[in-house]
């Protein structure tokens, strides 16, 4: 996908899994980012910053106003005109530790033309940041550079100063393949971007500048002959890399890096298309969702992040430094965004994992929960608690046991172990996270229950003032993880976690429309006030948060019946009918906090749905997740139409795909153009969201894969049931090679007059196959037919409407369904 205005106003963004780098589509780098401001770009190898920048010269001219920008499957290409044409390629190779470019340069006539190239250094750690203490200024050196062989070398060598540093040897190393005809060093050279403007400290002037205040690399230059024929092609390879363990390391990395280059950008570009034909879908009714599947699948291979020898340590959100508690080996996540959130999240990555199995990425799935419980383990002495955020060095920075913590992100662990083994039917993976599962609900119910009333305190996904200790997103997803930790526990025969959690699970479902529901809001409370005040214990807030839609999107499933989502569904149709309304949805998808009447001084800036009272502000914002949250709940309920799920979906997709929304061309930003939130754009790079954040996925792989298409795995207990539903106003879905275990499934469903259609072909699944359809409102059938053949069939009233299910023979299914 390509873009050709306003380069210079956005982002670019190439990932792999060792190694990220970010810059504008024109070939500069400004500064951006803001945990460490305008240091966030540039050149990063987990957890270490290699480079501001790199920047290139044909004769004496910086390349610095591209024509067009393409964003590639696994890579970036950058067009320049002029009498030297230049195409820059830009690309990360799984596994290395650096970046590579490519310059494909084709001139008029045979030629000798003068390539310079810059690299400005800032080799600095992930962690602290610009504001902690010990803060980023204390613990970025300076930089040295020389010249070793054809390449820069920069280097950043010592210990800060303050109490429980370690002494670094961070390295890195510019060049090419070729020899260079000359070097020089110095303290600038960054292109065109020298002399640099420095990013201030705070405030928003200038919009644009090329360094922070903490900045203390240093930079390089090197220029190279090169001979052009007539009309024909010539690429030289760059490769930038580097290291935390030293300059031999560095150099081992750069030397990867350029051993084969065309080969290296091959291999990436058939790793991705063979991430594009797993859940490969068509959707004739709707083409733009169909392209931001094939987009999401790739977010999510940019997403994946891996980085060595965590020394895990409670920061306490920036205030301590300790000793660490010790260290993990190898930790391998789906990034959260880039550039401020590339490291490991509990909320990001629970929410990702649905998007990721429903892609058939188990992988990362399986080594993201590793990484959590390893790190949570060593961190809160195996509590149960789940950390928060840490950063690739392994510093948490929230979420211990003295902390906080996001109760949520605990309660939720137990429902993404069975969701992948429900997907897989890995049994050795179930067998694994077994243990920290249990340890997960038992910690909660032990430590954050402390009125014993079944609702978890503690903080959860909305982090603003004024909410009650017991959050109602902490509640849905414990109400899910009870029914789920039962389910896991009854396949490895532990009766006892089993019935405590069913107990559980039962008695809170049984209590939990009275005590959320709040009658005049058609909704449901965010919070319950504080039960350290007996005056106004468990009294109901309602502040009209995102996290209202959870009760609508968070699956149950319970033995002996139909999955659910937690709400009624009498409760849940309201809810939803009021969060399609515009004091809650704007134009790409649903509100961080809807509009109405409020005691904050701010006001309500938009329209009132209902009467009640709120003490908070609306936030206007459109979060990609919160889409997503809305997307999935009309889903669950067989909301499937063009003002109910198709809006969410379609929001989604458009801030990913559409020219006229995007910043960087097929990525999910985390934040939509909003009323609250305009466009990045038009902000400063270091004062933007995220231009590629994992979480967005969410909301158009499940909503098709798992909903639409209706593929419903439980291989644990090796069944696969695949009842597909028709979206408003199409008359076909279909997807091929959705990934099972080791085997894969096709499913086509269709509507043609008055027969609806479900084709399924299965490759390697060994599962008991129920195939369906999910029937038309109204609707009545006249005969069902299976491969041709009149078969008997049940009909089961689900949220989604009236399913008719047929147990399916063999690998290949025909199922017709004629109606009256």
């Amino acid at each position: 996908m390509s873009e050709v205005g306003r380069l210079g106003d956005r982002r670019a963004l190439v990932v792999g899994d060792r190694a990220y780098v970010m810059g504008d589509e024109n070939g500069g780098y400004p500064a951006a980012g803001w945990h460490v401001r305008g240091e966030m770009g540039g050149v990063w190898a987990q957890p270490l910053k290699l480079l501001d920048g790199l920047w290139f010269g044909v004769d004496g001219k910086w390349l610095e106003t591209a024509d067009r920008y393409t964003s590639g499957w696994g890579y970036s290409r950058v067009e320049y005109g002029g009498d030297v044409r230049v195409r820059r390629t830009d690309f990360v190779p799984d596994g290395v530790r650096g970046a590579v470019v490519g310059l494909t340069l084709r001139a008029g006539t045979t030629k000798r033309v003068k390539l310079d190239v810059d690299a400005h250094s800032e080799l600095m750690s992930s962690y602290p940041w610009g504001w902690t203490t010990p803060s980023a200024g204390d613990a970025n050196l300076p930089d040295t550079g020389d010249f070793q062989g054809k390449a820069l070398r920069f280097r950043e060598q010592g210990t800060p100063s303050y109490p429980n540093a370690s002494k670094h040897d961070y390295a890195a190393y510019v060049g090419s393949s070729l020899p260079p005809t000359a070097h020089t060093l110095g303290p600038d050279h960054r292109g065109p971007q020298s002399p640099a403007v420095i990013c201030p400290a705070d405030g928003t002037t200038p919009a644009r500048c090329d360094d922070s205040l903490i900045g203390k690399g240093t930079g390089g230059r090197l220029t190279y002959e090169i001979d052009l024929q007539a009309n024909q092609e010539r690429t030289i390879w760059f490769a930038a890399a580097g290291s935390d363990e030293g300059s031999a390391a560095a150099k081992r990395e750069y030397d990867k890096a350029l051993r084969n280059p065309e080969k290296l950008l091959q291999a990436k570009i058939r790793q991705r298309a063979e991430i594009d034909g797993r859940s490969k879908v068509e959707l004739p009714g709707d083409q733009l969702l169909q392209q931001s599947i094939a987009w999401s699948k790739q977010n999510l291979a940019d997403s994946v992040q891996e980085a060595r020898d965590l020394q895990v340590r409670d920061v306490n959100e920036g205030k301590d430094y300790p000793t660490p508690a010790g260290k993990i080996d190898t930790a391998r996540w789906f990034g959260a965004g880039f550039p401020d959130y590339p490291w490991l999240f509990a909320t990001d990555g629970e929410y990702t994992s649905y998007a990721a199995v429903a892609a058939g990425q188990f992988d990362t799935v399986k080594t993201h929960l590793r990484a959590l419980r390893d790190i949570s383990d060593l961190l809160n002495q195996r509590s149960g608690k789940v950390a928060h955020e840490i950063i690739p060095t392994g510093d948490v920075y929230f979420g211990s046991n003295q902390s906080a913590g996001n109760t949520d992100e605990t309660v939720k662990f137990p429902s993404i172990v069975a969701l992948l083994w429900r997907w897989t039917g890995d049994d050795r993976f179930r067998d694994e996270m077994y243990d920290f599962s249990v340890r997960n609900l038992r910690y909660v119910y032990r430590e954050l229950d402390r009125d014993q009333d079944g609702w978890p305190e503690g903080l959860a996904n909305v982090e603003r003032s004024g909410m009650g200790a017991e959050k109602l997103d902490s509640t849905v997803y414990l109400a899910r993880g009870l029914r789920d930790l039962a389910d896991l526990a009854a396949a490895r025969k532990d009766r006892p976690t089993a019935q405590w959690a069913t107990a559980r699970a039962t008695e809170l479902e049984q209590r939990f429309e009275a005590q959320w529901w709040v009658p005049k809001a058609l909704g449901y409370a965010d919070s319950i006030d504080d039960p350290a005040d007996p005056g106004n214990d468990n009294t109901p807030i309602f502040q009209r948060h995102w996290t209202g839609v959870t009760p609508m999107e968070a699956e149950l499933v319970r033995p002996d019946k139909p999955t659910s989502p937690l709400a009624s569904p009498e409760h849940a149709a309201a809810a939803l009918d009021q969060r399609e309304k515009p004091c809650y949805t704007g134009e790409f998808g649903l509100f961080h906090t809807g509009t109405g009447p409020t005691s904050d001084a701010a006001g309500n800036p938009g329209p009132s749905c209902d009467p009640v009272v709120s003490q908070v502000k609306s936030e206007r914002s459109i979060f990609s997740l919160n889409t997503s949250i809305m997307a999935v709940a009309e889903g669950n309920y067989g909301r499937l139409g063009k003002t109910q799920q198709q809006v969410y979906t379609t929001g989604n997709a458009r801030i990913q795909l559409d020219p006229k929304v995007w910043e960087t061309p097929g990525a999910m930003p985390e934040i939509a153009p909003s009323p609250d939130s305009p466009a990045n754009i038009g902000r400063p790079f270091y004062d933007r969201s995220m231009n590629l954040q994992a979480w967005g996925t969410y909301g158009v792989l499940w909503p098709v894969v798992h909903q639409q298409l209706g593929v419903d795995p439980d291989l644990g207990h090796g069944r696969l049931t695949i009842v597909p539903q028709l979206p408003e106003g199409q008359q076909k879905v279909a997807g091929s090679n959705i990934r099972l275990g080791r085997g894969a499934v096709d499913v086509t469903a269709r509507l043609t007059a008055k027969e609806l259609r479900t084709d399924v072909t299965s490759y390697g699944v060994t599962a008991k196959l129920t195939v369906g359809a999910v029937l038309p409102a109204g609707a009545n059938v006249q005969r069902v037919t299976l491969n041709g053949h009149t078969v008997n069939y049940q009909l089961q009233k689900t949220a989604r409407g009236t399913e008719l299910h047929v147990a399916a023979r063999g690998a290949r299914n025909e199922l017709r369904i004629t109606l009256r």
